[in-house]
């Protein structure tokens, strides 16, 4: 495939950015089922949180082009083969993941409306109504806005300069598959939709992380490049569910158990490798040390914020603690990756526990340097920020990350004894 001549060709409109409900993350479709169990009717409030505001996007993006490619996204339906692969297909080593109830839900969906305005060079995007429709829409939007990021600046370049531009960027990627395969116990996913490049480019990087990895690619999170690949789709569970649970609670006892009531639900729909916890919405060192006991026996960690090392050594020394063997358990490593970390993690953990990593922004979208710095990655995000009129709150390993009104948050950081925190640059 020649993606320079497919982005030249762009007003062909051969390439709409989102080309199905299913190019998504598959952990997005899993914790869609379990809200659809168990909080349907929840009204919730998504908004777009550009976190680098140096990048002035009402600027760059076009608000007509920006508003098709949305309408475009309202027009999806799961098509007949999309339905047959997540109703037949086997995930985790398990038959008919998503149960009846909810695919004959899916099947009907169509997304719901969004808002969309200007503010001071940045775009206000926002979605609102029941849960399991709205929060369908975080990875298609996150997904949009940076595309249409990436094609603002392709535009301005003829054919051969888009032509060596990624003749560059194909070969970046292929020198970091170079350095990472052939590590002995190396397994690593694609982790990279929602900040991606673009899909053409994802899917590139995808085929080349087969070629190049061999065993030791794991999958993709994406489920329509997994349908198309015949790849794992790779996910279980994110922030979002601990942050609508705690802003529920009616009390702040009821708040300090809303991320244990998060995996107690989940508990009852999944077992094996979706048995992972993510720890660090309200403080790693906290959650574990007030975990319950059958937590310790789930399979896995995934680490998401704060210093990677760090967060698996706490769990390394929790698991040990509660009378577990950590070279049983799996640590996932998934916040800001690239070759050389995964290199260094892999040596320093491997052996001690069975390590596996998500790569996401540094694989799909690393441009950095080959148009200046108008490619380089930034920090879009598309996150719940109000359940039932009452405002989200994330604090995060790394205080960097962290949102929501202050006073909600100085709140959140003494019911869950949140102590000082370092904080952590936060590029992608």
């Amino acid at each position: 495939m020649d993606i320079a001549t497919r982005v030249w060709n762009h007003k062909w409109k051969i390439d709409p950015i989102v080309r199905s409900l299913i190019d998504t993350d598959f952990y997005k479709l899993l914790m869609c089922q379990s809200v659809f169990r168990n909080h349907r009717d929840t009204q919730v409030t998504f908004s777009l949180i550009n976190r680098t505001k140096s990048i002035r996007l009402a600027e760059l993006i076009d608000e007509g082009e920006l508003r098709e490619q949305l309408d475009h996204i309202r027009s999806l339906s799961l098509t007949r083969g999309e339905s047959t692969w997540l109703r037949g297909n086997t995930f985790y080593g398990k038959r008919q993941m998503f149960r009846p109830d909810f695919m004959e839900w899916f099947e009907g969906l169509r997304l719901p409306p969004y808002h969309l305005e200007k503010r001071d060079g940045q775009y206000e995007l926002t979605f609102e109504g029941d849960w399991p429709e709205v929060m369908l829409w975080e990875i298609p939007a996150l997904a949009v806005l940076m595309e249409l990021r990436s094609r603002a600046v392709l535009g301005r370049m003829g054919r051969f300069e888009l032509q060596v531009l990624y003749a560059r960027a194909m070969t970046r990627t292929w020198e970091k598959v170079e350095r990472l395969r052939g590590t002995p116990g190396l397994r690593i996913a694609d982790f990279g939709t929602r900040r991606r490049h673009s899909f053409l480019w994802q899917d590139w990087c995808v085929q080349a992380m087969i070629e190049g990895m061999g065993d030791s690619f794991a999958g993709t999170s994406n489920c329509l490049i997994a349908k198309n690949r015949d790849l794992e789709a790779i996910g279980t569970n994110a922030h979002e569910l601990p942050m609508v649970y705690a802003a529920l609670a009616d009390s702040d006892a009821e708040l300090a158990e809303a991320p244990y009531k998060v995996l107690a639900d989940w508990h009852e729909e999944h077992e094996g490798n979706l048995r992972i916890i993510l720890p660090d919405t309200y403080g790693t060192e906290g959650f574990l040390r007030r975990a319950p006991d059958w937590l310790a026996g789930w399979t896995g960690i995934r680490i998401d914020s704060g210093d990677p090392a760090t967060g698996a050594e706490t769990a390394i020394r929790w698991w040990q603690e509660r009378g577990e063997d950590p070279r049983e358990k799996l640590v996932i490593f998934s916040d800001g990756l690239d070759a050389e970390k995964i290199l260094e993690l892999h040596a320093r953990f491997s052996g001690r526990v069975k390590v596996s990593f998500g790569w996401g922004t540094m694989l799909t979208n690393d441009f950095k340097g080959l148009a200046g710095d108008a490619l380089a990655p930034f920090s879009l995000v598309c996150k719940a920020v109000a359940a039932e009129g009452r405002p989200t709150v994330k604090l995060s390993d790394n205080p960097e990350k962290a949102m929501g009104p202050a006073d909600e948050i100085a709140r959140y950081k003494r019911v869950f004894g949140v102590g000082p925190q370092s904080p952590i640059p936060v590029t992608v």
